[in-house]
């Protein structure tokens, strides 16, 4: 089975291509879950800040999650935004995890904000309503430099990188057979 390890910042699509991935996966006979970043903040990583160490205990938990899915012969979509290279490679050490990062620029990502958090982020220092430790503004995001799939999402269309990603897993559960 198969672990998709997605990584790209905030709004660049990762929720989006899980669930329509997921969907495509459903719809073709197979199983799907989604281990996503922002609903799991509020559950089994709410004790969790924003420092490097605990960004990374943040994703080493959705891991262990998506681990368990993976043991039930699940496909497992971990969107999450993954931002440390030396995580994403520790990860991929397990033979069943896949890293698909997410490539959309940081002007198109404050241009469509969906959340409004990159509005945030760029507030000045003293007030009160920035967000400090913001991925790609103000903490850092390394780009993967080893990445399996690149889907460019500032340029595709969201039906382009959904079929991709499918046809992408698909290939590579076939390898395992």
């Amino acid at each position: 089975m198969i672990l998709i390890q997605f990584t790209g910042l905030s709004g660049s699509g990762k929720t989006t291509l899980a669930q329509n991935v997921r969907h495509l996966l459903i719809e073709n006979g197979y199983k799907a879950e989604i281990v996503d970043g922002d609903v799991y903040r509020k559950t089994i990583c709410k004790d969790l800040g924003f420092s490097k160490e605990d960004r990374c205990e943040n994703v080493r938990r959705l891991f262990d999650v998506g681990r368990n899915f993976v043991a039930e012969d699940t496909i497992t979509l971990m969107s999450v935004i993954n931002p440390y290279e030396s995580l994403r490679n520790e990860l991929r050490t397990h033979e069943f995890v896949r890293t698909v990062f997410l490539d959309c620029s940081i002007n198109n990502l404050i241009k469509r904000d969906p959340k409004g958090l990159y509005k945030k982020a760029l507030l000045p220092e003293d007030d009160l309503n920035r967000i400090k430790n913001f991925t790609g503004i103000s903490d850092v995001f390394e780009t993967p430099e080893t990445a399996d799939l690149v889907l460019k999402t500032d340029s595709e269309t969201v039906s382009f990188s959904t079929n991709k990603l499918y046809d992408f897993i698909i290939d590579n559960l076939k390898k395992e057979l």
